[in-house]
């Protein structure tokens, strides 16, 4: 069986899903937790799958652009307002809501993309394995809901 971690973030993060039939199509916010579970078959040399400092590394600053910003449909009439008025703070999806599913696919892309070159690279204070996966990201809404994105195979 293999070893498994997970490190889990905290941010406060709006949305407004412009599909939605009731209440969540205006805006509104969430204090969500953002857990990212990696997996190896073995430990490394400090007997870890990798250090969670990578994780910091690897996804801390993208992490802060989502903070305390509000996460927009660039199809929805308001997007263009909302761009200009607030700027980066809106986040935009590309003709799809963000609803917590999309988001904890993006998040699940990302890793795996800035994993991969953080496994490349050499200079870190934290080595990562270019065998450790990335097994799934879970996004919290709320405390009692949560969307997942995995590629595991049940």
């Amino acid at each position: 069986m293999p070893y498994r971690i997970c490190r889990s973030f905290e941010i406060e993060n709006g949305h407004m899903l412009s599909k939605h039939p009731d209440l969540c199509k205006f805006p509104h916010g969430h204090s969500r937790k953002i857990e990212f579970v990696l997996e190896a078959d073995t430990l490394d040399q400090n007997e870890m799958v990798c250090d969670f400092k990578v994780l910091k590394d690897a996804m801390g600053e993208f992490l802060r652009t989502w903070d305390h910003a509000l996460c927009v449909n660039t199809a929805d009439p308001q997007f263009a307002v909302l761009r200009q008025t607030y700027g980066e703070r809106i986040v935009s999806f590309e003709n799809q809501d963000p609803t917590t599913e999309v988001m904890a696919k993006t998040l699940y892309d990302l890793l795996r993309t800035r994993l991969a070159a953080y496994a490349r690279e050499s200079g870190h204070r934290y080595s990562l394995r270019p065998m450790v996966r990335v097994i799934s990201v879970r996004l919290w809404e709320t405390s009692r809901s949560w969307a997942e994105y995995s590629e595991e195979k049940s």
